[in-house]
C-alpha cells in the first residue's frame, strides 16, 4: 500500500536521493523549511518504510568490475523447493545486483557485475552447479546509457 506523501515530503525525498549526505540544515534550506520538521518527516518516512536505507553508490569500473551481463533464465522447474534453493543461491552471489521473476517466456532476469567474461563463466558454472536450469542466455552490456537509483517522486 502506498504511503500518503505531500509536496514537502516529495521535495525532501528528491534531496535525499540526490545526496543523502547533505545536512538537515542544507535539506531544510533547499525545501523551504526548518531542520526539526524536516527531521520529523524523514523519521516518519523511515518508520513507514518509504526510506528503507541509506547507502554509498560505488563506481563498478573503479573497482575493476567492468563487465555487466543480463542473464535470462528459463527453467522447467517450478516447485517450491527448487525456487527456494534458486533464490537462496542468487542472494548468496555478490555478483548478482538484481534478480527479477518475469511474466512471459523468460522466467528470471539477473543483472550481474563481474570483472570480465572469464569471471562471468566462473559465476555461470557455480550457478548451474547449485541449481538445475533449463536454459541460460547471457547478454553483455556494451554501454550503460542510463543507470540511476533515483525514483520519480
Amino acid at each position: 500500500m502506498a504511503v500518503r506523501l505531500d509536496e514537502m515530503d516529495r521535495k525532501i525525498l528528491a534531496e535525499l536521493q540526490a545526496d543523502s549526505e547533505q545536512s538537515l540544515d542544507e535539506i531544510a534550506r533547499k525545501v523551504g523549511s526548518s531542520k526539526t520538521p524536516v527531521w520529523n518527516r524523514i523519521r516518519r518516512m523511515k518508520e513507514a518504510g518509504v526510506i528503507t536505507r541509506q547507502t554509498a553508490i560505488l563506481d563498478p569500473e573503479a573497482l575493476g568490475l567492468e563487465a555487466c551481463f543480463f542473464v535470462l533464465i528459463r527453467t522447467s522447474e517450478h516447485e517450491a523447493e527448487w525456487q527456494r534453493k534458486f533464490l537462496k543461491t542468487l542472494k548468496e552471489r555478490p555478483e548478482v545486483l538484481e534478480a527479477h521473476r518475469l511474466a512471459g517466456d523468460i522466467d528470471y532476469i539477473l543483472k550481474v557485475r563481474v570483472k570480465n567474461a572469464r569471471a562471468y563463466d566462473t559465476f555461470y558454472q557455480a550457478l548451474i552447479s547449485e541449481v538445475k536450469i533449463y536454459n541460460v542466455t547471457a547478454l553483455l552490456s556494451m554501454e550503460e546509457i542510463k543507470a540511476t537509483t533515483v525514483l520519480p517522486v
